[in-house]
């Protein structure tokens, strides 16, 4: 009457597609350091320096940005010492792109 079904396929890992960031946009890695107040946030990125970053309003509202998260920062063309948050990736995400060696050995915390 009743029939089990059985799967003989074996599981596979899912891909998932992550956007990384964009050489030719100037943008790059970086880990939030410290929340300060303001939709602002410290982060450290992955060439060496520790920047103010600016989280925008669609993110915002959206998603929380924490310390120790992994980011993708686009510093500003006027001030250097200064970005924008383009995106934040999940903690699964973030182990994700460590496995796959994506992430620079600077800020690699995962």
């Amino acid at each position: 009457m009743y029939e089990e079904k059985t799967s003989e396929e074996p599981e596979q890992e899912e891909y998932i597609r992550l956007p990384l960031p964009n050489k030719n946009k100037n943008e790059m890695f970086a880990i939030a350091d410290r929340l300060m107040g303001g939709s602002r946030i410290n982060v450290i990125c992955s060439d060496g320096k520790s920047r103010m970053a600016r989280i925008p309003g669609r993110m915002k509202r959206k998603q929380r940005v924490r310390a120790g998260d992994l980011v993708i920062i686009k510093p500003w063309d006027i001030q250097n010492d200064k970005a924008d948050i383009i995106f934040r990736y999940r903690r699964t995400q973030a182990t994700v792109l460590s496995r796959r060696k994506l992430i620079p050995e600077e800020i690699d915390v995962f």
